[in-house]
């Protein structure tokens, strides 16, 4: 009998603990969306110090001045300055404070009533609704600022997940940076997934920039998820991305829209390493003092594999010694430029470092290229593999 009263205890257990991971996460994204705002809302110091300093100086001003002169006047515009760097509330606390400092000034010089400080009031009263009203814009546009940042992150992290540190019997490491930081995603791709095929690795570049090319993206990242674990071959992987991104082509109506990227399939048994090209910038080995471009078959772009004269070549085996990685990478690595026009010296570079797995590689890649070329103007993909 004992028996049917475990699971039910069991059961109880586990929503109990599902609740409080619930609250838990729900406590982390609060803190999140938190942080988030405060950063969209912080202000340069000055401007948080604005208010004090204008303060300062009216009351200075108030002390150099005959007692029958209020210098009071210069308060008016305090509730605006404030909503640079409040919130509406603090912006109205601030415009009552400034009225009745206002009026005590006034009546420190015996014209509390006269005409001219009663329209300052007044002035000062509208000024602190318009700043109100700043403050409260402010805060909008910070939320619409943050809803934007979050939607960016989500999509990026929904198209292009995360690279492992170790997939199949590689080690792994990625860097991606949108030229448009906005959008969270640019027209650069990469996927990295685990199949009954062996490990496969898709990295590429989208012709043209902007959201037709993040809708790009998704569309081929969508179809080499479902295609690599369902397509033996590695050559007619690439050829079913090659239909869809004709497809896609075709949809929109735009004849010249092609995807270069690169295709590889691991295996962990045999550490055997294969590779497809489709008009992508060659692959590099690297080892500490040596950089090496892949000597690989090379086919048309993505999209355009039907203009080719004849059957895409077979897929080229890749020796990936111990010691050595495989550094796939974009043109915005290559064609990053500095002030003086010149390229990125990618392979110059490489062959300084010392050490070369995949994490060094890209941790080098993300400081050494932002150094060279200051801010990034075209998307960055990066990947680098070892065999594990």
């Amino acid at each position: 009998m004992p028996a049917p009263t475990t699971a039910p205890v069991r059961v109880a257990h586990d929503e109990d603990h599902g609740e409080g991971h619930g609250h838990q996460h729900g406590r982390e994204a609060t803190a999140r969306w938190e942080a988030a705002m405060a950063e969209a809302l912080r202000t340069p110091t000055w401007a948080r110090a604005l208010p004090a300093l204008l303060l300062v100086a009216d009351l200075a001003l108030e002390e150099s001045v005959p007692r029958s002169v209020a210098a009071g006047f210069l308060l008016t515009v305090l509730p605006v300055v404030a909503a640079f760097s409040a919130g509406p509330v603090m912006v109205a606390l601030a415009t009552v404070l400034t009225v009745g400092l206002q009026a005590l000034l006034a009546l420190r010089s015996g014209h509390l009533y006269e005409q001219h400080h009663l329209w300052t009031y007044l002035a000062t009263v509208l000024a602190g609704v318009m700043g109100t009203g700043l403050a409260t814009q402010r805060r909008r546009q910070a939320r619409a600022l943050v809803r934007m940042r979050a939607v960016a992150d989500t999509l990026q992290h929904t198209v292009l997940h995360p690279v492992p540190a170790r997939v199949g019997g590689l080690r792994a490491a990625g860097l991606y940076r949108p030229a448009e930081a906005d959008f969270g995603i640019g027209g650069d791709l990469y996927d990295v997934c685990e199949t009954r095929h062996g490990t496969r690795i898709l990295l590429g570049d989208v012709r043209g920039k902007g959201l037709e090319a993040v809708r790009t993206v998704a569309d081929v990242i969508g179809a080499f998820r479902i295609a690599a674990h369902e397509t033996a071959d590695l050559g007619e992987l690439a050829a079913q991305l090659d239909r869809q991104v004709r497809r896609a082509a075709e949809q929109r109506g735009d004849g010249e829209l092609f995807v270069t990227a690169v295709l590889l399939q691991h295996d962990r048994h045999t550490g055997r390493l294969d590779l497809v090209n489709r008009g992508h910038l060659a692959p590099l080995l690297v080892a500490p003092g040596t950089v090496a471009a892949v000597r690989c078959a090379e086919d048309l772009p993505l999209g355009l594999g039907h203009l080719a004269y004849g059957p895409a070549a077979e897929p080229t085996t890749v020796p990936l010694p111990s010691g050595h990685s495989l550094l796939l990478y974009t043109d915005g690595v290559t064609e990053a430029r500095d002030r003086d026009g010149e390229f990125y010296p990618l392979a110059a570079r490489l062959g300084t470092l010392p050490g070369t797995d995949p994490d060094t590689l890209v941790a080098f890649l993300e400081r050494d290229v932002r150094r060279h070329a200051g801010t990034l103007t075209d998307d960055v993909a990066v990947l680098a593999l070892r065999a594990a």
